[in-house]
């Protein structure tokens, strides 16, 4: 239950580092989504861009049987190596965006 507390924190505040990078559209809003119930946590670009409706996921990973399974993952450095630097072991991260045979070949958890 200690590791679900600190997995859930270091998510909100990898997330809410992200979230400060604001896009240089002046149109376009960066949000957090936090649903510590479900365990699901995002961040979505929104707005509009030369008259058109935008909307873009950054970051999207959800907490499922104890471990960190990263859905989505449009950083440069990685969210995985942001938790692995914060202390959570790479078996308790899934990359969830690779598909399942590919899983087991990387140093991370299969699922």
């Amino acid at each position: 239950m200690a590791d679900l507390v600190l997995y859930r924190q270091y998510l909100r505040e990898i997330l809410t580092k992200y979230a400060q990078y604001s896009p240089s559209q002046t149109d376009m809003e960066t949000h957090t989504i936090f649903d510590q119930e479900g365990d699901h946590y995002q961040v979505v670009t929104v707005g509009w861009e030369d008259g058109y409706r935008m909307y873009g996921c950054l970051i999207h990973a959800d907490i499922k049987d104890g471990k960190i399974w990263i859905q989505y993952d449009g950083t440069e450095y990685s969210i995985a190596n942001e938790l692995i630097d914060r202390g959570v072991p790479k078996q308790d991260i899934v990359l969830a965006y690779q598909a399942p045979y590919a899983r087991r070949l990387t140093e991370f958890a299969v699922g």
